[in-house]
């Protein structure tokens, strides 16, 4: 099966290359890598046109619009078997990809989620209010979806290709999380969770999440569980 890892990016010149040849050197042979660069200002553009490789393409929006924007980009040109998300700032693991995505090589999953808070992997420690908001929305979250997740916002999110592209993804920011959440849960799929390892970064190392997508991701949470959107 052909693997297509979706790596939403925005100002990461830092960790871009670094990224790709962690991803090439992931576990998963046959595959592509798309990279959808989100309006980048620091260079990372500048980068990935320096990039020769058949393996790796590059989509550029012509402006900042988001990582659900990024993302509903980069499912769409998506070719593979399976897709998974995987961020630009090293805080994943590609060797992990063969954990996230073998329920569904077993024909077990249609979606599986990485969860951080499982498991024996790695865990770096950072902000405790994060985790406690990690908390409370994966609780919201699995209030309205009848589901039991231990991590809703995780990265590592895989899905069977005809899944995700037959998911019309409206929310351009973070809010990807509990929208693609909330809808695959309406699909009757068997969706799985594993365990996985998180090298998470601070704001000063570059991390951009922050508390309005906190509120954000609960105005998701009601709106696409309520609503057919």
């Amino acid at each position: 099966m052909k693997l297509s890892i979706i790596v939403p990016c925005y100002n990461e010149s830092i960790t871009i290359l670094a990224l790709i040849d962690a991803v090439k050197k992931s576990p998963i042979s046959e595959r592509e890598i798309i990279i959808v660069d989100d309006g980048s200002t620091d260079g990372t553009r500048e980068i990935l046109a320096t990039i020769e490789d058949s393996e790796v393409r590059v989509i550029l929006h012509a402006h900042n619009m988001g990582k659900g924007a990024a993302l509903r980009t980069g499912f769409a040109a998506a070719t593979g078997d399976i897709c998974i998300v995987q961020d630009a700032d090293l805080e994943y693991d590609p060797q992990e990809f063969p954990i996230v995505i073998q329920p569904i090589l077993d024909g077990k999953a249609d979606v599986v989620f990485g969860s951080r808070f499982q498991g024996g992997r790695p865990h770096r420690v950072v902000y405790f209010w994060h985790r406690v908001g990690n908390g409370f929305l994966t609780l919201l979250s699995n209030l309205f979806t009848d589901l039991n997740l231990s991590d809703m916002e995780t990265c590592y999110k895989a899905f069977s290709r005809e899944v995700i592209q037959s998911i019309n993804i409206r929310e351009n920011r973070f809010g990807f999380e509990p929208e693609v959440t909330a809808k695959i849960a309406k699909m009757n799929l068997r969706i799985y969770e594993v365990g996985i390892s998180y090298y998470g970064r601070t704001y000063d190392e570059g991390k951009k999440i922050g508390w309005r997508d906190g509120f954000r991701a609960i105005y998701c949470i009601f709106k696409y569980n309520l609503t057919k959107g």
